[in-house]
Order: C-alpha cells, then sequence, then structure tokens
C-alpha cells in the first residue's frame, strides 16, 4: 500500500502539528486506510472518545480516497451515522471510498471500526474537485 501525502501541519495527518492525531494514511489501489486508538486527550465524556473526532477521521479518510488518484477536492456536504460508543483505549481503524464521480463532484463512503471488526460510525460525502486555482493552492500545502 503507499501513503498517500499529507500537510505536515494537518490536525489529522500532520506529523509536525503538536496538538493533533498523527495519522498515517495509506491507498490500496481501492481505498484509503488509517487506524488510530482512542486516547484520553480527545475525550467528550469521562472514558468516551468525542465523536467529533470520529467524523473528523472519518473527512479525512473519505478524502484521502481523491487525493490518493492526485485530485484536490474539498468537502461539501458529509453525513456521519454513529452506531456505537467508542471508549477510551480503542483501537479503530478507518476507511474511505471513492464510489462514484459526477463531473466534479466525488461521492464517497467511509466506515470506522474496532479491532474487533464492529462498526462504531459509518458515513457519506460529496466532495468537489478544486479548480486550477484552487488546487495549486492546496497542491503547495502536500509533501
Amino acid at each position: 500500500m503507499k501513503e498517500i501525502l499529507k500537510y505536515s501541519g494537518c490536525f489529522v495527518c500532520g506529523d509536525r502539528n503538536p496538538h493533533g492525531l498523527k495519522a498515517r494514511f495509506h491507498y490500496d489501489g481501492e481505498k484509503a486506510v488509517t487506524s488510530v486508538t482512542a486516547t484520553e486527550a480527545f475525550e467528550g465524556y469521562r472514558g468516551i472518545y468525542h465523536g467529533g473526532l470520529i467524523s473528523t477521521l472519518l473527512d479525512e479518510v473519505m478524502i484521502k480516497a481523491i487525493l490518493a488518484v492526485d485530485r484536490y477536492a474539498v468537502t461539501a456536504e458529509m453525513t456521519v451515522r454513529f452506531l456505537s460508543v467508542v471508549e477510551i483505549g480503542d483501537h479503530l481503524t478507518l476507511t474511505g471510498t471513492v464510489v462514484r464521480r459526477k463531473g466534479r463532484v466525488f461521492f464517497t463512503e467511509g466506515q470506522a471500526a474496532k479491532d474487533s471488526g464492529e462498526l462504531v460510525a459509518t458515513a457519506t460525502g460529496k466532495y468537489v474537485e478544486a479548480d486550477a486555482e484552487l488546487a495549486k493552492i492546496l497542491r503547495q500545502s502536500v509533501e
């Protein structure tokens, strides 16, 4: 699997962001994949991983599926469905896939699952491919 481009200052994938998740994303030719462990730093309630972080990770893994094929896009719409609580210490694997494209819009799906295979959240997203001017700016961020 190839590692997907990142921006080192990114909250999700940046390795130089002191407050970030430092998640690494890979692409297997069909889907983007990452894994994280739920930590206390991102609790919502005591012992529970904040749902906003799960949403953030799902957004990132879905857009990484687009970036993996050398397309630059921005989030237009995203829907997350939470299926189970994530406890601090749980290890999650997240996947994102482009399911279709219509013009400049990419339609995606994402999943977050515990090591047991239990799905904890699913997502769908719409991402709009950046025009030439915005793509140039976005390209300057990635490494």
